[in-house]
């Protein structure tokens, strides 16, 4: 069920996933909602949330094993290539999970808010580690994490509204310049 919230909620945002369409995307009866969500939808929403965040810091370890020649710029396009492999084989209509509950609660649900921002850290920690292990400076890791994943949450914006990968490409091909040159500094 957190699953299919996150996928929802991708897809129509927070205000339009309603917990039938959850049940439903999942293949649950209604009454497992409120047994295993007893805080309603704020819960689910904010587990969905954690579920994305960690997914998405997960991926970063599979990103790199995946590169035959790993760098910082190979990391940011390697995100960025998951997204435009998707919009290319299905379309524009999901975007990340995290960034719809964020635009959709940030002022008027404290819990989901900080649930987003704990998502946010756990993809920008792997991402961070990841550029340490890459010959980044460590005083550097973060703040590059924290431009990595902004630029490709705006691309991703972008590039829905377009209905264009543009955007993802132009980020990756600008960035790994700057990335890169973060790592040889050292």
């Amino acid at each position: 069920m957190v699953f299919s919230a996150a996928q929802l909620i991708r897809r129509d945002g927070v205000a339009s996933t309603g917990m039938r369409e959850v049940a439903a995307h999942a293949e649950a009866p209604r009454g497992s909602l409120q047994h295993y969500f007893p805080g309603g939808k704020e819960q689910l929403v904010n587990e969905a949330v954690a579920w994305a965040g960690s997914y998405a810091g997960n991926r970063v370890a599979r990103f790199l094993a995946a590169l035959p020649e790993p760098t910082p710029g190979g990391l940011f396009a390697a995100m960025v290539r998951q997204w435009t492999d998707e919009y290319e084989r299905v379309g524009f209509a999901g975007g990340c999970p995290v960034a719809a509950a964020t635009v959709d609660c940030a002022e008027s649900t404290t819990s989901t808010r900080e649930a987003a921002a704990a998502a946010f850290a756990a993809w920008t920690g792997p991402v961070a580690r990841a550029l340490a292990d890459l010959g980044v400076p460590e005083e550097r890791t973060t703040d590059l994490a924290t431009l990595m994943i902004s630029t490709l949450e705006g691309a991703l914006l972008i590039a829905r509204a377009e209905q264009d990968v543009r955007a993802l490409t132009t980020a990756a091909r600008e960035l790994a310049p700057l990335l890169d040159a973060a790592a040889r500094t050292r």
